[in-house]
């Protein structure tokens, strides 16, 4: 190539450059531009490549050529560059200048009621206006607390590891709420009505009705003259407030160690109408209620006087009485996170979260 050509091809390498500027808008469409003609292999670059393809006396005037022309492209970029700069910094300042700090924020979704909570909420506003407390008690429970005391020996079935989780430091997760009734007859003795609502645990195979992890109410009334026919009415009243509704129930013996005599009130199993279904292990009953009469040790080992207090205490299940209210078929589905609504806002000002296998 000779020194004229290669004036002209400086020539259209820099026109091309002019053209090109008006439709780079951005700071990296502008660096992309500059190495596709300043670079090794660019169209401008690529010309000091070549300086050896011509005569020894012409190759330092061909440098300076392409080096001058270099120089005012890279000019030339460097000025578009801060022209897109100084727009930039006046869109933000404009940005800043109309933002309105008085205007309301973005609104962010509020979180939704689970439907164990919206029924624990439920069986605690009817047992505070029958004149019941509150209580609590811890998830981790010593084993006194959550055998002995309930009249639970050693010798005990439900001490094998099928059924509790023992912990490292001789504690167990409890597996039921029935702890804070011996907690509760210490703390206040006799007379007492009292409530623990709270989260158990069992080693359990799931399935449909069963899970791990699950929440219970505990219910506890001692006074005089306490009798299991004040307990059933209690569990009648209690069921229909929550269900809103009458509920058909039924009455069985059940044996429990720390009441005596015990009694499973089941509730006829809204999933499937009382046809059967997996949920209700085709019975069309779902046990909802275990309870009876405090037995006389429990009563003791809280040191309450046997001889002029009786007692009845029940445990609620929660977790199977939100399946029966919202017709959730599968236990699981409450503890897997899945925040899905699937019910109209009730009573409680926001959806129920539910998920999979839902009715």
């Amino acid at each position: 190539m000779d020194l004229e050509r290669l004036n002209k091809r400086i020539a259209e390498v820099e026109a091309e450059v002019a053209s090109s500027l008006p439709d780079v808008t951005t700071a990296d469409a502008l660096r992309t531009l500059d190495t596709a003609v300043l670079g090794k292999k660019g169209s401008l670059g690529s010309l000091l490549g070549n300086i050896r393809d011509y005569p020894g006396d012409q190759r330092g005037q061909v440098g300076q050529l392409v080096n001058k022309a270099k120089a005012r492209i890279k000019a030339t970029l460097d000025a578009r560059l801060a022209e897109l700069q100084s727009a930039d910094i006046a869109a933000e300042q404009s940005q800043a200048e109309s933002y309105d700090p008085t205007l309301p924020g973005i609104p962010k979704p509020m979180g939704s009621v689970h439907p164990v909570t919206a029924v624990q909420w439920d069986v605690e506003r009817l047992f505070e206006r029958l004149g019941f407390t509150v209580e609590a008690g811890p998830e981790m429970e010593s084993e006194h607390n959550n055998f002995e005391a309930l009249n639970i020996p050693a010798t005990h079935p439900a001490r094998d590891m099928q059924d509790t989780f023992f912990l490292v430091n001789k504690m167990v997760l409890r597996t039921h709420t029935s702890p804070v009734q011996h907690r509760s007859m210490k703390k206040f003795g006799a007379p007492l009505r009292v409530i623990a609502p709270g989260r158990c645990f069992r080693y359990e195979t799931l399935d449909a009705s069963h899970e791990n992890t699950f929440h219970q109410i505990e219910g506890l009334m001692i006074d005089e003259n306490i009798s299991l026919p004040n307990l059933i009415a209690l569990s009648q009243m209690l069921l229909r407030e929550v269900m809103q509704r009458d509920v058909k129930l039924r009455v069985r013996p059940g044996y429990f160690p720390f009441v005596e005599p015990g009694i499973e009130i089941d509730m006829n199993c809204e999933i499937c109408g009382g046809s059967g279904c997996p949920t209700c292990k085709n019975s069309g009953w779902v046990e909802i209620l275990p309870a009876g009469m405090v037995h006389p040790k429990v009563l003791a080992a809280g040191n309450i006087d046997t001889e002029k207090y009786t007692g009845f205490a029940f445990g609620l299940g929660l977790t199977r009485l939100a399946m029966m209210k919202y017709g959730i078929r599968d236990i699981r589905v409450l503890n897997s996170g899945d925040l899905r609504p699937i019910v109209s806002p009730m009573r409680l000002g926001g959806p129920i979260i539910a998920g999979e296998g839902l009715s």
